[in-house]
């Protein structure tokens, strides 16, 4: 299978360094262009930060797949939480919120890998130190070409963040998930629908129709508005945002193992949206809570329960 194979590994100064290779399969033709990755042989770093009882947390860091004018954004930042004992087992790519809630993902991360199940939390392009230093860029912003670019360099930084983790030893790699909140749940759904060795994924505040999303969701009101007044239209924007809508891909998640869990008065990803990722999906195991995309804080203990349940392979049927 595509994997990312280990080629020489070095410690130096506690710092694992490793030479890899990322082989694609005859799979790979069927990925979406702007999405499809080539063989790679490229570098990575592991490095302790800490240890707990039953798992122990690394920092790693692997170059990006895609480039940008922006040299701190082009290596991936992760966190790689690992469990403690024998035996191979599965692994999920864990992603954070739009405002860079990193505790959420990392309490996500640990829960997992107290299951037994290996997590590696990353940082999508332009959060933590993937962004410039004194410098405003962020992930989203009004300059939406960048915007999506930094979409499909997030999901190309998944499909990677996979591979590393299928390569792993102590992973089963086939059983390799996907993850995250919100901005985290949309680059998830792209990256299950698109990557042909992730076959499970839980997706929490996500939905599908991204241009309705990104138009009318509350952060966007100064962004919609330069968009207009350079003499484009809300067609222009759905014209632009199709190649990154998880509705354009969904029908490949369509026999995957899938959890979705939804706000039914969520003001930024809209029922709709929801529900329009949910039918074109296969119509999977979804759980709907009754709060708002910010007040839905108030039930994600419950949601992670159930997230890691699923992963677990413990969840309800």
């Amino acid at each position: 299978m595509t994997g990312f194979v280990l080629i020489v590994t070095l410690v130096l100064g506690g710092v694992e360094q490793g030479e890899a290779r990322f082989q694609p399969t005859a799979a790979e033709a069927q990925v979406p262009e702007l999405y499809r990755l080539t063989a790679a042989q490229f570098p990575y770093e592991r490095e302790l930060i800490r240890t707990e009882s039953t798992f122990s947390v690394d920092a790693v860091r692997f170059p990006s797949p895609i480039t940008t004018p922006d040299p701190e954004n082009n290596t991936v930042h992760a966190e790689y939480f690992c469990p403690v004992g024998p035996g191979r087992r599965p692994a999920v790519v864990v992603l954070h919120i739009l405002g860079a809630d990193f505790a959420l993902s990392r309490y996500l991360a640990a829960r997992l890998a107290q299951r037994g199940v290996a997590a590696l939390f990353v940082k999508l392009p332009y959060y933590g130190e993937r962004r410039p230093a004194g410098s405003d860029k962020k992930f989203l912003s009004a300059d939406m070409e960048r915007s999506l670019l930094s979409m499909r360099q997030g999901v190309c930084d998944v499909r990677r963040a996979a591979a590393w983790l299928a390569g792993r030893p102590e992973v089963d790699s086939t059983k390799l998930g996907v993850t995250g909140i919100s901005l985290g749940g949309i680059v998830a759904s792209l990256a299950a629908a698109i990557d042909p060795t992730i076959n499970q994924a839980a997706l929490l505040l996500a939905g599908g129709d991204l241009a309705r999303i990104l138009w009318e969701m509350p952060e966007a009101a100064k962004y919609r508005d330069l968009w207009l007044k350079s003499g484009r239209t809300r067609a222009d924007f759905k014209t632009l945002t199709a190649p990154f809508d998880p509705l354009t891909y969904a029908h490949r998640l369509v026999g995957k193992r899938l959890f979705m869990m939804a706000g039914n008065v969520d003001e930024v990803i809209p029922p709709a949206s929801a529900m329009a990722l949910w039918e074109a999906a296969g119509r999977p195991r979804i759980q709907w809570f009754d709060c708002g995309h910010y007040s839905a804080v108030g039930y994600l203990l419950p949601a992670i329960r159930e997230t890691v349940d699923f992963f677990a392979g413990d969840e309800a049927p």
